[in-house]
């Protein structure tokens, strides 16, 4: 078993994955901790999370006889970050690029296509993202790195810069060779420079983190994590960009970022945003994993970055433009954030 689980991850590899293992689809070993985290609801407006959460946790569940899952992992993040032109809102570095979901399950189902023709009586799912499945923890039992204290898988020579699919199947491979490490020791740089304060050891409250805020909150920001978003305006990299393991190393930097994860843009025109309609938000995000964020979710970033924009630079026309939009139409999430953002910048 242990060839053919070889031949697994040379299967993985040949189709540009950085990394590949294979792990027993056991139930999670942290069903208590991911129970409570939920109770406490630190998943925020998440709701799908709280939903198939027995699913979650059993890949059994996801997968009727679920013997192995084979895990993958691609890199996205450039060493060196551009710098950004006056006037513009920072986008993740994971969205910077093509829409990693259809790019990984492209080559995820090639590969289960050649898993098939060996093991016809076999099932192979692939999932990116989207599946009921706590990926990381299955691809560090799989040997593509640990889990940080910022919660992030990372995998000490390459860093955290990595996106993550899964295979779960019927078919039983012998599990990768796996020594677990601390990766983080006394460290805690992540958690220092969060600036709201979002991650504890190895546990992150998403209602305050800004990638949460910025990209899976709906509904209106609290004023109180304005001045913290800084000039983020979808997601955020803070604890990824001052962690030790994404500081340039040799074996980084041979570890090349997908073709497909090539920044096309790193940054969005805060006025261009403001003054966005539906068609030129799709235009803008065609082809990107941010076409999931609406049009009044993206102003609303928009104008939080504004404000802070505006307490350190002169902009006439972007003062006014958050006027308008503050004055204008019915009572909106956008409306709503024009006003909140006067209002602090009327108080400094």
């Amino acid at each position: 078993m242990l060839e053919q689980s070889q031949q697994v991850v040379d299967l993985c590899l040949a189709q540009d994955f950085a990394l590949a293992g294979v792990v027993v689809a056991n139930e999670s070993a942290f069903k208590q901790e991911f129970e409570e985290w939920i109770k406490q609801g630190k998943q925020g407006e998440m709701e799908w999370m709280e939903r198939n959460v027995g699913v979650r946790l059993d890949p059994k569940k996801l997968l009727v006889d679920a013997k192995s899952v084979i895990c993958v992992a691609d890199r996205y993040g450039d060493i060196e970050e551009p710098n950004m032109p006056l006037g513009h809102g920072k986008i993740a570095r994971y969205a910077r690029g093509q829409d990693y979901h259809k790019g990984m399950k492209k080559r995820l189902h090639i590969v289960c296509d050649e898993l098939k023709k060996k093991y016809p009586e076999e099932t192979f799912k692939a999932c990116v993202d989207t599946a009921p499945i706590l990926e990381r923890e299955f691809a560090a039992r799989a040997g593509l790195g640990a889990i940080g204290k910022h919660t992030l898988l990372l995998e000490q020579s390459v860093g955290s810069w990595m996106l993550l699919g899964v295979i779960v199947t019927t078919k039983e491979f012998a599990a990768s060779d796996v020594e677990v490490v601390d990766p983080c020791a006394s460290c805690t740089r992540c958690i220092d420079a969060c600036p709201t304060d979002a991650i504890t050891p190895w546990e992150l409250d998403a209602r305050k983190c800004i990638s949460y805020l910025t990209i899976e909150h709906r509904t209106q920001i609290d004023p109180k994590f304005h001045e913290s978003i800084g000039d983020w305006m979808f997601g955020c990299d803070i604890c990824q960009e001052v962690c030790p393991h994404n500081q340039p190393t040799a074996k980084a930097q041979q570890a090349e970022v997908h073709p497909s994860y090539k920044a096309t843009h790193s940054s969005l025109d805060i006025m261009d945003v403001l003054q966005w309609d539906e068609e030129a938000r799709r235009k803008a995000f065609q082809g990107s994993s941010m076409k999931r964020a609406k049009l009044e979710m993206m102003q609303r970033n928009a104008l939080i970055v504004a404000g802070n924009f505006l307490t350190k630079n002169e902009s006439p026309e972007m003062y006014a433009l958050v006027v308008q939009m503050a004055s204008e139409g019915p009572k909106s999430l956008v409306q709503q954030t024009a006003k909140d953002v006067l209002q602090r910048l009327m108080l400094l």
